[in-house]
């Protein structure tokens, strides 16, 4: 038998290493914005264009290598930053499998120039699809310059599956909203198209989340602070009242590296439990530091899930800590049954001593004697004779005229008639009626048997296709605002609502200004009362940041499956008859009543020979 096992060749190998380091321009800027980090740099450049399709430069003035080290960085398993295998669970650098600049340069074209600061002259270095195009002797300043040019330009395939400029633009954000929070004392600046999106100073870890989330965000940090054997935690959370539909605001970093996991945002949860709505998600900025010996980061090759050796105890400090700050900071609702305000002395009494209270008793006092006489000036009191009352109404009758008795009044009545038109009692008494069960589901009868409805799912598959048909045909009804709305978000919340400003206005949203950091709403839908537009907003961009919408058509139904889910009648609410009769009607004149906008089933129908089945 032929021998069928070959090596592939290192180029091909790079290309498959790239398809776990390299998934789009985001993993790109996280792999640069690292090494930048990891090189000592005290300020960082980042600069797009097309997203990150055409271009990604990262700038740094970090120590810099030699022409060797430089050539040396782009081979595989190249890395300064462990030595041997026992390095990997003891790791205080970023990236350290040296993996990254070798997949990059496998599927796009790289430029780099860096200097160390011992040396006169820089080193440039050109690699084309692992391939060295040349090296060469420059002159640049101390510390390294990446260039990233035509990404994906060998890999068409994967190329097309990259999403539209905005949405790549965004992923990117993401990746330095992270690097950035993690390091507040490094300066960052992103440039996007030529235009700066983000100027960061060296500054504390409160105000680099101002400056990266807006002013606004300053008055909804509480401090967490908590130092023990195993964790030091420091950051802050958002207060209760803050918490929002989407789950934006949310930053977990251990030992300056930004990490997802559900088991301490579960924690974070049940910190917050009975705060905040079933539905809503707090924001936090929390940083751990723990020993790195007791984490295990390489389980994922992006890095962003780590491994802890004791979860549970970390969990227990955690919800602990910030339940602490959240009563220490008088967030928590409390009551003080130690002081009561109204025994407090005024403060014109505070110079007067304290006088003995005085008790007079009239003993001469006879609750059954007849009052005397009071006179004060021409009018004089004196308590009647109540008895021979009977004589007041004596001859009523005959002054006011018996017909206003009481046995003599006449009330008007509806004239009783019968039908006009025969048959009409039984057709009305044939007409189906309709029954709330549960304050859930809206029961009514059919032909065959009995249709079970329910009233949550069915509200929203009305909604989805009226709003469907409003922004089709642009027939949206907007209600003016007599005092406009004036609403603050984050810059990246406003980017996606300028993103989708123009099919927001087509189902009656207006607006007439719309800032960095600040929105002003005129008009509102219908539909919309002037108290849900917050919720509206937040869900939809919670729905944006989950879904990804890319063209219009997407937009238009990301947009109405949030309206439908956020203004349909809910579970628990209780519906008249003629609402249950008109959610029927409404229902089963839609195109497809059947599911959902979420593909969840509305009805089941249930038929008479069903029911006999369960009598046999």
């Amino acid at each position: 038998m032929a021998d069928i096992i070959k090596l592939l060749p290192d180029h091909v190998a790079n290309q498959i290493a790239a398809g776990e380091v390299v998934q789009r321009p985001a993993s790109v800027v996280k792999e640069l914005l690292e090494n930048a980090i990891d090189a000592g740099a005290t300020s960082i450049k980042l600069i797009i264009k097309d997203g990150g399709k055409g271009l990604i430069q990262v700038i740094d003035n970090g120590i810099g290598m030699s022409g060797t080290d430089a050539r040396l960085s782009f081979e595989r398993h190249a890395t300064s930053k462990i030595e041997k295998a026992e390095d990997l669970f003891n790791l205080n650098t970023k990236g350290f499998r040296g993996e990254a600049l070798a997949s990059i340069a496998a599927i796009a074209h790289v430029e780099m120039q860096t200097r160390p600061e011992q040396e006169e002259m820089a080193t440039h270095l050109r690699i084309e699809g692992s391939e060295i195009k040349f090296q060469e002797v420059s002159v640049a300043p101390k510390g390294t310059s990446i260039l990233v040019k035509n990404l994906f330009y060998n890999i068409p395939a994967r190329r097309n599956f990259l999403k539209s400029n905005l949405v790549e633009l965004r992923h990117i954000t993401d990746e330095f909203h992270r690097v950035a929070l993690a390091h507040p004392g490094i300066a960052f600046n992103y440039y996007n198209n030529g235009s700066e999106l983000f100027n960061l100073p060296n500054v504390n870890q409160r105000q680099r989340i101002v400056h990266v989330f807006g002013s606004k965000a300053n008055e909804r940090l509480v401090p967490v602070k908590e130092e023990t054997q195993v964790v030091k935690i420091s950051g802050f959370i958002n207060k209760p009242e803050f918490a929002k539909k989407s789950r934006g605001e949310q930053f977990f970093f251990v030992n300056n590296r930004y990490i997802k996991s559900p088991y301490l945002h579960h924690a974070v949860l049940s910190a917050f439990e009975g705060l905040i709505k079933p539905d809503s998600f707090p924001g936090y900025f929390l940083y751990l530091e723990v020993d790195p010996g007791s984490i295990d980061i390489n389980i994922h090759p992006t890095k962003t899930e780590v491994k802890f050796d004791d979860e549970h105890t970390l969990y227990a400090i955690l919800r602990s800590t910030i339940k602490h700050s959240l009563g220490q900071f008088n967030i928590v609702p409390e009551l003080d049954f130690e002081h009561d305000q109204n025994l407090d002395t005024p403060y014109y009494y505070k110079d007067k001593s304290v006088m003995q209270p005085k008790v007079t008793v009239d003993t001469g006092f006879n609750p059954f004697k007849e009052m005397p006489q009071k006179t004060t000036g021409t009018l004089a009191y004196k308590k009647q004779s109540t008895e021979g009352w009977e004589n007041l109404y004596v001859g009523l009758d005959s002054k006011m005229g018996k017909e206003v008795g009481f046995s003599s009044v006449k009330f008007e009545s509806d004239a009783i008639t019968g039908s006009i038109f025969q048959g009409q009692q039984e057709e009305t008494e044939s007409i189906a009626t309709t029954f709330q069960l549960r304050r859930k589901y809206i029961v009514t009868t059919i032909k065959s048997g009995m249709v079970v409805i329910d009233q949550s799912r069915a509200h929203q598959r009305v909604l989805y296709e009226q709003f469907l048909r409003n922004i089709t045909l642009n027939e949206a009804v907007s209600q003016q605002l007599l005092f406009p709305l004036r609403m603050s978000f984050s810059k990246s919340d406003i980017d996606i609502l300028k993103e989708i400003k123009d099919s927001l206005m087509t189902i009656g949203f207006m607006f007439s200004e719309i800032g960095d950091e600040e929105l002003k709403i005129t008009g509102v839908p219908l539909m919309v009362t002037e108290s849900e537009v917050g919720i509206v907003l937040d869900q939809l961009i919670s729905d944006y940041q989950m879904q990804v919408a890319e063209n219009s058509f997407s937009q238009t139904d990301v947009l109405a499956k949030t309206l439908a889910k956020t203004l349909s009648v809910k579970t628990g609410e209780v519906l008249n008859n003629a609402s249950q009769i008109s959610l029927v009607n409404n229902l089963f004149g839609c195109k497809e009543s059947r599911v959902s906008p979420f593909n969840k089933p509305v009805y089941v129908t249930i038929t008479e020979s069903d029911i006999d089945k369960k009598f046999i």
